[in-house]
């Protein structure tokens, strides 16, 4: 199993910043960030394979940046001007093989609330 330790989450006002931080277990190929805002479906916010590659969702482009610390098996999400709709639980994803298995690994979530 790929563990997946989150941080960084919180309350912000609207066009303020936050940066979270996801550490696995193992070196893994793809990691990511998704969010699941009320009432609606978990979504891609940002994806970042071990080519430093990225996929970022629309909405998220120019406001939001992914990256990655290789030697910490460690992926970031640095969350600029941040508005209310951002609201929600952002999960970290890992995907990739690992020793010849393949994993698709998901943490517990960061709860990140923008107050206007």
């Amino acid at each position: 199993q790929v563990q997946l330790v989150e941080s960084g989450g919180g309350l912000v006002q609207a066009g303020g910043s936050l940066r979270l931080s996801c550490a696995a277990s193992v070196s893994i190929s793809t990691m990511g960030w998704y969010r699941q805002v009320s009432g609606k479906q978990r979504e891609l916010v940002a994806r970042i394979n071990s080519g430093d590659n990225t996929i970022y969702a629309e909405s998220m482009k120019g406001r939001f940046t992914i990256s990655r610390d290789n030697a910490k098996n460690t992926v970031y999400l640095q969350m600029n001007s941040l508005k209310p709709e951002d609201t929600g639980v952002y999960y970290c994803n890992a995907r990739g093989l690992v020793g010849g298995r393949w994993f698709d690994s998901w943490g517990h979530g960061a709860q990140v609330t923008v107050s206007s």
